[in-house]
């Protein structure tokens, strides 16, 4: 009964929205809360990124972070690649994306260390309304020697123009928890 009722929430909400809305060319900012879950440290960030559509189904993005952690740690995050994005129903879109990662430490005193490495995700984007959009991913990040991680991010974004929405996210791996708040300027509808 409940699984019945949550397909029927699931199509009335969608009846409206569209996956051929959804646009992949915007520029966003965003403000983060960052927690190392088995070190105790925390701290924030703020980020800037984008992405832009270079046809129906290919993206390409990019996004660079600045966290300033407890004990004045410094940490620097960049991310660029290329995504491919497709239609698996009227509102949800499936995307898959391949990038070049880039993350640079600076503890404290003498020193810092760096690292590159790549990254893939795979997730849906979901249309529950005109209005709002959902979605949910899981992403894997490999720095050769510096480690590789697998996390799994939910987000969601109203938006209040076809030119600007407002989100709130999550992410979680073994290791970190991040929640955000992003805005994003959409300039390819």
């Amino acid at each position: 009964m409940l699984r019945s009722s949550l397909v029927i929430l699931v199509l009335a909400l969608s009846a409206s929205a569209s996956a051929e809305d959804f646009d992949y060319s915007f520029l966003s900012i965003g403000y983060a809360f960052i927690d190392f879950d088995d070190i105790g440290v925390d701290g924030d960030g703020v980020n800037i990124g984008g992405s832009f559509a270079i046809n129906d189904k290919v993206h390409v993005f990019g996004e660079y972070q600045a966290a300033d952690l407890d004990f004045d740690i410094d940490v620097n995050t960049f991310s660029a690649g290329v995504g491919y994005n497709t239609s698996v129903s009227p509102a949800v879109d499936l995307v898959a994306r391949l990038s070049y990662e880039y993350a640079d430490v600076d503890p404290p005193g003498p020193g810092s260390f760096d690292d590159s490495g790549f990254g893939f995700g795979v997730g849906l984007r979901f249309a529950a309304s005109d209005m709002i959009e959902l979605n949910a991913g899981i992403s894997y990040v490999d720095f050769g020697d510096g480690g590789d991680d697998t996390s799994f991010g939910v987000a969601g974004f109203y938006n209040f123009s076809d030119a600007f929405a407002l989100g709130l996210s999550g992410d979680w791996s073994s290791d970190v928890s991040i929640y955000g708040l992003t805005g994003r300027l959409y300039f390819g509808r």
